[in-house]
C-alpha cells in the first residue's frame, strides 16, 4: 500500500497508450517505474481515436476529447489547443502534486510551465526533441519560429530537470537554452514485452516489407514507396505494408494507387498488432530525412522492430544509422530512392534466418529496454520534487 508521504506524480501529454507512438509507450513505462517506485501516478491525456481499446492501468488516466485531423492526429495548433487550454483547467483544479512531468509540444509545456508556477510546483520536461529545430527544418521562419523559440526556450529554462532521449537532443537542448547542468539523457527504449520475437505474426501474408509511424515530411516515408515502386515489377510477390498516419498519407496512396493491393495502407493499430507485421516481415522500414531539424532524432521506430526479430532496412540521418551499421542490424543507407531500392532487394535476395531474428531481439533487449530507461528517468523524476 502506498503510503500518505509517496510522491504525487502527474504526467502530463496529449498522447498515452493505447495510441501508437513513441511518446505513448515512453510516458506508459515511465508511469509504470514511478508506480514500482512507490509514487501516486495520475495521467492527464486525451480520449484515443474511435476503435482502439483502452487499457486498465494501476494508475487514474484521466482523458479528454480533443480535435484531431483528417487522418487522427492530435498535431497543429487549432489541434494542440484544443488539448493544451483544457488541461491548464485540469491542472489547476487537481490535487497539488509533487511533481508534474509534460511532453511536448512547448504549447503544453508552457500551460505547465504557467500552472506550476501558480502552485509553486516544480516539473520535469520529457524532451523528445526539439520543436523549433523541427520548425525551421520545415520551412518555418520569421515572426512565427522567433515566437516558438522563445516559448520552447521559456519552458525548458523554466524546468527543474529536463530528459533527453539521446546525447543528440541533450546537445540540441542545451544551445537552446544555454545551460546543461540539468538535462539528462536517459536514453531512448522500445517496450520489449510488446515488442518481442515471441508471439502471433503475420507470415499467411507472405512477402512484405513493413513500416509502422507517422507519415510527415520530417520522417520522409515517401522513399520507401519510391523505391517499392520502382522494384514492384521484379517482385510481384513481395508487399510494402505501410501502417500509420500523416500529412504525406494522400500523396502516397495517390502515388502507389496504380500497384494495387502491392503496396497496402493500413490504418494505425495496436503496437501487438505492429510487432505481429514485424516478426514475419523482411525488413522494418524507419527513416529520418535530412535537412528537416530532427537529424538528431532517434527512430525508435527501427528498435521496435528489431526488438520483434526484423532486420532494419534505414534511410537518412540520425545515431541509428551508425547503430546498425556497427551491430549488423540491417541495411543502412541515404535518403536516396535508389540506395533504398537496392537495399530492398538485397533483403529479398538474402532473407534473415530466424536465428539471426533471435539475436536481433536480444540486442534490443540488452541494450535498448524501455524498461531500463523508464527506471532511470523515474528516479531523475522523483529527484526533483521539492524537499
Amino acid at each position: 500500500m502506498i503510503s500518505s508521504k509517496s510522491p504525487r506524480v502527474v504526467i502530463v501529454s496529449r498522447l498515452f497508450a493505447p495510441e501508437v507512438g513513441a511518446a505513448a509507450y515512453r510516458l506508459k513505462a515511465l508511469a509504470e517505474a514511478l508506480t514500482a517506485a512507490g509514487a501516486q501516478v495520475e495521467v492527464l491525456s486525451s480520449k484515443p481515436p474511435v476503435g482502439m481499446e483502452l487499457q486498465s492501468t494501476q494508475y487514474p488516466v484521466s482523458r479528454w476529447p480533443v480535435l484531431r485531423d483528417a487522418g487522427g492526429n492530435v498535431r497543429g495548433y487549432i489541434q494542440y489547443m484544443s488539448f493544451d487550454i483544457p488541461v491548464f483547467f485540469r491542472l489547476l483544479f487537481s490535487r497539488k502534486a509533487d511533481v508534474v512531468v509534460v511532453e511536448p509540444p512547448p504549447t503544453t509545456g508552457l500551460m505547465v510551465a504557467v500552472v506550476t508556477a501558480l502552485k509553486k510546483t516544480p516539473f520535469v520536461y520529457f524532451s523528445a526533441d526539439v520543436s523549433s529545430s523541427a520548425a525551421k527544418g520545415i520551412g518555418v521562419s520569421g515572426v512565427v519560429l522567433g515566437v516558438l523559440t522563445g516559448l520552447e526556450r521559456y519552458v525548458l529554462r523554466r524546468a527543474k530537470s529536463i530528459l533527453a532521449v539521446s546525447n543528440g537532443v541533450k546537445q540540441e537542448v542545451a544551445a537552446l537554452t544555454g545551460k546543461s547542468g540539468n538535462i539528462f539523457d536517459v536514453g531512448t527504449g522500445v517496450d520489449t514485452d510488446t515488442f518481442s520475437i515471441q508471439g502471433d505474426d503475420k507470415s499467411a501474408e507472405g512477402k512484405y516489407f513493413v513500416y509502422a509511424g507517422t507519415m510527415s515530411e520530417i520522417q520522409g516515408a515517401g522513399v520507401f514507396v519510391d523505391a517499392f515502386i520502382s522494384i514492384a515489377d521484379a517482385n510481384p510477390d513481395v508487399r510494402l505494408v505501410m501502417i500509420g498516419q500523416g500529412v504525406e498519407l494522400p500523396k502516397l496512396k495517390e502515388k502507389a494507387a496504380h500497384l494495387g493491393e502491392q503496396i497496402l495502407f493500413k490504418e494505425p493499430v495496436a503496437g501487438s498488432v505492429v510487432a505481429q507485421w514485424s516478426r514475419s516481415s523482411l525488413a522494418n522500414l524507419a527513416s529520418v530525412r535530412p535537412g528537416k531539424g530532427y537529424d538528431f532524432a532517434f527512430a525508435t521506430k527501427a528498435l521496435a522492430g528489431l526488438a520483434a526479430g526484423a532486420p532494419s532496412i534505414y534511410a537518412g540521418v540520425g545515431p541509428l544509422k551508425e547503430i546498425i551499421a556497427e551491430n549488423n542490424l540491417g541495411i543502412g543507407c541515404d535518403w536516396d530512392v535508389k540506395q533504398v531500392a537496392h537495399a530492398m532487394s538485397r533483403t529479398i535476395e538474402n532473407p534473415v534466418s530466424a536465428e539471426r531474428r533471435a539475436e536481433l531481439s536480444a540486442w534490443v533487449e540488452l541494450n535498448h529496454s524501455l524498461s531500463a530507461v523508464s527506471q532511470a528517468a523515474a528516479l531523475i523524476v522523483i529527484a526533483a520534487r521539492n524537499n
